[in-house]
């Protein structure tokens, strides 16, 4: 009866145990995204990476502040034949048109990146929408793309930021492999961030006045090229049909 008893508890741990497992992996989508089993709401998330058969990785930069070594960077892509997205501010665009317009010349893609960058998770749901439409309003005026793509400045956001970035037409993007120039990494160390573990479907974040990014960027393309992965710009990377951002933040297809 004892051994029996014992069995009969093994057997129900064992049970409990797989569906808790269960529980807490499982996730069903709405709409896009995942909603958890364990917590009933959904989480909204941006795009952070693309699970991808494109040999490929997607490179940006953020222009926030300066444009001293915009030219240096500039010269480099053509060099190695590749296009990046930029994403601007208002704030950046005021003072540098002629870069942004330079930018748009050479054939990279344009995205937003906030009218004065602030943490959207502490703003209204009316001042976001303020923020992306003049954001895109000015992007149109200075440079005469029409931006598709927004980064939440800081990389802040929750499911209110996501809300009104799709209800406007628009698609949230993050990144993957962080170069964390702005911290002012040697070139050395901004390449070895970058390149370490990478792999189709990474989103970089580079910013375009980072003391050492126009540096770093050389060797990065050279590594990249190297191990059979084009830099392209995150449009030519994401998944258009068909797909739902998983509890991750990668983009995948359905």
């Amino acid at each position: 009866m004892i051994l029996d008893l014992r069995h009969y508890k093994k057997i129900t741990f064992f049970i409990l145990l797989v569906a808790l497992i269960s529980l807490f992996f499982t996730h069903k989508m709405e709409a896009n995204y995942m909603i958890s089993s364990v917590s009933k709401t959904v989480r909204l998330l941006p795009i952070y990476k693309v699970d991808t058969t494109q040999q490929a990785v997607g490179i940006s930069f953020d222009a926030s502040w300066g444009a001293e070594y915009t030219e240096k960077i500039l010269d480099t892509l053509d060099k190695h034949n590749v296009k990046a997205t930029f994403f601007l501010v208002n704030i950046w665009l005021k003072e540098y048109p002629d870069v942004a317009w330079e930018i748009t010349l050479r054939g990279h893609e344009i995205g937003m990146h906030s009218t004065s960058h602030p943490n959207f998770c502490t703003l209204s749901q009316k001042q976001m929408e303020d923020e992306l439409k003049e954001n895109a309003q000015m992007i149109k005026e200075v440079t005469g793309y029409s931006p598709t793509l927004f980064r939440p400045p800081f990389g802040a956001y929750n499911n209110k930021v996501i809300e009104v970035t799709d209800n406007l037409g628009y698609q949230a993007v993050q990144w993957s492999k962080d170069s964390l120039d702005w911290k002012d990494l040697s070139a050395a160390e901004i390449e070895s961030r970058v390149i370490k573990n990478i792999g189709p479907g990474d989103i970089i974040l580079f910013h375009n006045n980072g003391l050492h990014t126009a540096e770093a960027l050389e060797p990065i393309l050279c590594r990249l090229e190297e191990k059979g992965l084009a830099a392209v710009p995150v449009s030519d990377l994401l998944l258009q049909d068909d797909w739902y951002i998983d509890y991750a933040g990668v983009q995948r297809s359905k």
